[in-house]
């Protein structure tokens, strides 16, 4: 298995990923994917050899190996890794797909872009990355009930009893470096876990995010509504019934001295004959 070629491909995804998801990449190739390929295998390389059961009956120790270890953590851990790595290739192929698209519809239109940025993640590829971080979660999550049914829990016992045939009767039958083997698999666990949480902060981030970005749209186009009814409402006229006589003033001082003329005019008549 080519891990170095797994983390060169799924590294694309962090130019396409919220702070959170870099610190879920993080999380998986220096916490899981390096101590898998480092320490792990090299704890779990003897469990078969050093398996030793206190019987010298043929096939006894195979079966009880085989009852005690129905599926090998390394093994498990590693379906694990693939299974939670993979649903990230679906956002790098949907960026591709509109990198291509773009291309095309530049081609065919005169230069002018239909993306104008093919790795944001809006319309179809935002609902494409939640989807992979449901995958993401579900998977980490269903490996840890996998893990935890096989071995009732996530303790590496010392003894272990087996009476399975052809043993003769009740073996006890002893793991090489139980408390070592114990120490990786809570770690294991506890990175699983930590990867979890940080899909579902992912997850309520761009919730809370597009949410923003929803009520903001709404009042933008509420407050272009509102301005464009303002401009377009006609300024109100006084309509011509209300254009009185009282509109027009009259000086009072205007007509008392034309009343004053006409009196003066009346009493020098008189003097003249």
């Amino acid at each position: 298995m080519n891990w170095s070629a797994l983390e060169a491909l799924i590294s694309g995804v962090n130019k396409y990923s919220t702070v959170f998801g870099r610190v879920w990449l993080s999380m998986v190739f220096v916490f899981r994917v390096m101590v898998f390929v480092v320490a792990a295998q090299r704890v779990w390389g003897d469990e078969s050899k050093d398996f030793v059961c206190n019987t010298a009956q043929p096939g006894c120790t195979t079966v009880c190996y085989d009852s005690i270890f129905p599926i090998s953590h390394i093994r498990l851990w590693a379906l694990q890794l693939i299974f939670v790595t993979c649903p990230s290739l679906m956002v790098v192929g949907h960026v591709k797909y509109r990198e291509k698209k773009d291309m095309q519809y530049t081609a065919t239109h005169d230069g002018t872009h239909m993306y104008a940025n093919p790795g944001k993640k809006r319309g179809g590829l935002w609902w494409t990355y939640m989807v992979s971080l449901i995958f993401k979660a579900s998977f980490d999550a269903g490996f840890l009930y996998i893990l935890h049914e096989i071995y009732k829990g996530f303790d590496m016992p010392r003894l272990s009893k087996c009476s399975l045939e052809p043993c003769p009767n009740t073996v006890d039958c002893y793991i090489s470096r139980p408390t070592e083997k114990r120490i990786f698999t809570i770690f294991m666990v506890v990175s699983s876990c930590i990867c979890i949480l940080m899909c579902v902060c992912e997850m309520i981030y761009l919730i809370i995010t597009r949410i923003q970005k929803l009520i903001r749209k709404k009042k933008e186009a509420h407050r272009k509504l509102f301005a464009e009814t303002h401009e377009m409402r006609p300024l109100a006229r006084p309509r011509p019934e209300f254009m009185s006589k009282s509109s027009v003033r009259v000086d009072p001082t205007n007509t008392a001295s034309i009343q004053n003329l006409s009196n003066v005019k009346t009493e020098a008549g008189p003097s003249k004959l």
